[in-house]
């Protein structure tokens, strides 16, 4: 072959490379849309959810999912839910994610730090929303909030922490010590805990604290911190929502009062709190499982943070600890 045909013959082979390149690009953008369309035109989508444990916080979340599928339309026929509840347990978390993954479903759920650490390792590729999660970029589930980019995102259970050490320290104004309770092998409530201590570092006021592995070892702990301080400060804590009616009696019997984060917490401890809603978290989510059902793009859904607060009070507790409706103004 001379030179002259030699050019040709590597110019033609080019041209089939780009068209074959080009080609593929398209078909995978064509796959990637026929995807998002198929749940858009399904008749019935399906939706797994993986909740870490059982206790309030993380039950309303969930209620609240599924009130806000229903309010979207997606009730009886129209969806298939698929819930698992690992119930603490480390090793159910891995087998129910492997099990959410063979159902190929339009999306899943996880709720909570370590239900979505492992659905995200053992399922990559379905679609994940999570919620009741702090700090989901100290999680490793995304890299960027802004724009997730590891095929998952969701709404987080960020509490305005300085908020609510003000607001301790407004209706305590006596109290000196203040009690900080929670699983130290929890990175959500780690991660409050730095920000409350530097909050009651600013205030002049000294942090005490206390931490607790497991529901069994809530009681010895919080009744030794309740009798060393003059008020308690507990974060969004699974260990700590799930032996919230203990800490409610210690709290009562030496008459040190608790000022929690998770408004559902004041059902069973806790004088007051300006906190959230996790049936108003679940809705939130689900208006973005909506948007995915819909053909919206995981990258194309930000992390939101809680959408509002309230004042959530214990009329028992707020007259046992001498606290009025004017002192929470």
């Amino acid at each position: 072959m001379n030179t002259t045909n030699k050019k040709r013959g590597i110019k033609k082979h080019m041209k089939k490379l780009i068209a074959g390149a080009a080609l593929a690009g398209v078909l995978v953008g064509l796959t990637a849309c026929s995807n998002e369309q198929k749940s858009a035109d399904k008749d019935t989508v399906k939706i797994g959810i993986l909740q870490l444990l059982d206790q309030s916080a993380l039950n309303d979340a969930r209620e609240g999912f599924e009130a806000g599928l229903k309010e979207a339309g997606y009730s009886g026929d129209k969806v298939k839910i698929d819930f698992l509840n690992a119930q603490g347990d480390q090793s159910n978390l891995r087998s129910m994610s492997e099990r959410l993954k063979k159902d190929k479903n339009d999306l899943n759920l996880a709720i909570a730090t370590p239900a979505a650490q492992t659905l995200q390792k053992v399922d990559p590729d379905t679609p994940m929303l999570f919620t009741a999660i702090t700090d989901p970029k100290s999680a490793g589930l995304v890299n960027t909030p802004k724009k997730p980019d590891m095929n998952a995102t969701g709404v987080t259970d960020m509490v305005d922490v300085q908020g609510q050490i003000d607001f301790l320290h407004q209706i305590f104004p006596k109290a000196k010590k203040v009690g900080l309770f929670y699983n130290a092998g929890e990175p959500n409530s780690v991660f409050q805990i730095k920000i409350a201590r530097k909050e009651l570092k600013k205030l002049g006021l000294t942090a005490v604290e206390k931490t607790a592995a497991t529901t069994n070892d809530v009681e010895q702990a919080v009744t030794a911190l309740a009798h060393q301080v003059d008020a308690i400060y507990i974060p969004t804590d699974n260990i700590a929502a799930a032996a919230m009616p203990t800490i409610g009696k210690v709290s009562e019997k030496v008459k040190t009062p608790v000022i929690n984060a998770d408004a559902t917490m004041i059902k069973y401890a806790g004088v007051a709190t300006r906190g959230i809603s996790y049936k108003e978290l679940g809705k939130q989510t689900a208006k973005m499982a909506v948007k995915i059902l819909k053909g919206k793009k995981i990258d194309q859904l930000p992390v939101e943070a809680p959408a509002k607060t309230e004042l959530m009070t214990s009329t028992k507790r707020m007259k046992l600890f001498g606290i009025t409706e004017d002192m929470l103004k």
